[in-house]
């Protein structure tokens, strides 16, 4: 009841004219830069961080959550439409949502999108509210054997339903860990594939991995097919759910929490492990299997649903314990240290006008959200009729931007370039990008995870499975390794069949 009573002292801040104006702002800048390849909600935040200067500390953070939310459904809509995610959490969505806009049905894709993320997003945030110290103590209590379990349980799941084949995905995903063994050993110092060069001491940026493998990947793909195959503007549907959609989807919208809340309020690698095990899910569950790969409406609902309660479920860890699951989460943790406000348990008692006011901004912000581009979602999907060499050369050309915004080195355009051919390449041989991205993204954080679990328990292999969290873990992974056998097993197949 404490909890209620402050959340609508938080709306009435929320609330004032002011207030609502910088949520608007922030959904409507934070749309527009995540629309941009390469620029995610992370560089969003932190390159309006010095806007915010002259603003009062409730109404940056008020502002702070809109960029992040409208940045996260901007990277949707390039994944979309142009196959071309503008972060790492919106990578899943280009798996279903493109080959749904180049059928003609990119509006349907955004609309779904756009409502997963009001979905998602307000699931989540009413988590926030009832769940956040019994999340927060879960956290405390998860360690090292729990985070790798975790991590294993994404590689091998997404590795096991995407390509056309699990060693071609276990090929992706090698791929990716290999880019992501560039820098730095994080526990030694030792340099690890830098060829001698001070600039990759720091590693791949995985926006840099993500823009190379499918914006440049992808540019380079239609350039070697455009004499071929012609250019054609591809039809832009219209921009509502139609009942059978809806009947798809609703219970994906509903999912989609579950799974990304409480990945995201735990330190396990944010929105990005959530969105894969969803799609691994809303796969298994489809009564539209075959669909899949070819543009099935669930496999955007449901990931993208998750993504947006994910994002609420980072705030737990970073309001209750100062800790930062995300890039975006240690941005804001630095805006918060900017006006001298430190996270943590006694954050509440000391600034309740500001977090209440934080937390009822994200519902206002996902009504904005959806209020704003359900109308725009046409108008997203009309990028769909430039033609295709004018629309690749922009492709390029932003995400080369992007790229070179994150570190300002011309060696990270040359890097893009080199990740941009393998993107080609791997799509000329038939393997999936998606576990790369993952190897990337994941692989750098259970090797550490890995050596932790190793060191507390003296190098014993038994350390990694002393919990009952990780045993948990590993059995699932188990039955996913094993199920292609029991599906063969004479009762299952009985079963199946009837």
């Amino acid at each position: 009841m404490d909890s209620l009573n402050s959340l609508m002292d938080g709306f009435g801040t929320a609330l004032t004219p002011l207030n609502l104006l910088w949520a608007a702002l922030g959904v409507l800048l934070g749309t527009a830069i995540g629309v941009l390849p390469g620029i995610g909600p992370a560089m969003a935040v932190a390159l309006l961080l010095p806007v915010t200067y002259g603003l009062e500390p409730t109404g940056a953070f008020i502002m702070f959550a809109g960029i992040y939310y409208g940045a996260m459904f901007g990277g949707s809509t390039t994944s979309i439409l142009l196959n071309t995610p503008g972060e790492s959490a919106a990578v899943v969505a280009a798996m279903e949502g493109h080959p749904m806009a180049r059928s003609g049905r990119g509006a349907q894709a955004l609309a779904a999108a756009a409502i997963g993320h009001f979905a998602g997003g307000m699931i989540g945030t009413i988590l926030l509210v009832a769940l956040a110290p019994a999340v927060a103590a879960l956290a405390v209590d998860i360690g090292a054997p729990d985070y790798f379990a975790i991590m294993v349980l994404a590689f091998i799941a997404v590795t096991s339903v995407l390509g056309s084949s699990r060693i071609r995905g276990l090929a992706s995903l090698l791929i990716g860990l290999t880019i992501g063994l560039v820098g730095l050993d994080q526990m030694t110092g030792q340099s690890r594939l830098t060829f001698g060069s001070l600039e990759l001491a720091d590693g791949v940026d995985v926006v840099i991995v993500a823009v190379g493998l499918f914006a440049i990947g992808e540019a380079l793909w239609v350039a070697a097919h455009l004499r071929r195959g012609g250019v054609e503007a591809i039809p832009v549907g219209r921009p509502w759910l139609g009942k059978a959609d809806v009947r798809r989807t609703w219970k994906s919208w509903l999912r989609g929490p579950l799974i990304g809340f409480p990945f995201g309020a735990i330190p396990a690698g944010g929105a990005e492990i959530p969105t894969f095990l969803s799609y691994v899910t809303e796969k298994r569950l489809s009564k539209h299997r075959e669909e899949f790969g070819k543009g099935a409406i669930e496999g955007v609902a449901g990931p993208e649903s998750a993504a947006s309660a994910s994002a609420a479920g980072t705030l737990v860890s970073m309001l209750t314990l100062g800790l930062p699951t995300t890039a975006v989460a240690a941005v804001m943790l630095a805006a918060f240290q900017q006006y001298g406000i430190q996270p943590g348990p006694l954050l509440f008692e000391r600034e309740p006008e500001l977090v209440w006011g934080l937390i009822a901004s994200l519902f206002v912000g996902m009504v904005l959200l959806l209020a704003l581009n359900l109308p725009l979602a046409p108008l997203w999907a009309k990028l769909l009729r430039i033609p295709r060499p004018y629309l690749y050369a922009g492709i390029l050309f932003f995400a080369s931007v992007g790229a070179y915004a994150v570190g300002g080195e011309a060696l990270d355009l040359v890097v893009l370039l080199i990740i941009g051919l393998i993107g080609f390449g791997m799509r000329r041989y038939g393997l999936p990008v998606l576990p790369a991205v993952i190897g990337v993204i994941l692989g750098p954080a259970a090797e550490q995870q890995l050596r932790r679990a190793l060191q507390i328990s003296d190098g014993s292999v038994t350390g990694l499975v002393d919990t009952p969290f990780s045993v948990t873990v590993y059995v699932i992974v188990l039955l996913l390794l094993s199920w292609p056998l029991l599906k063969r097993l004479p009762f299952l197949r009985r079963g199946a069949d009837a």
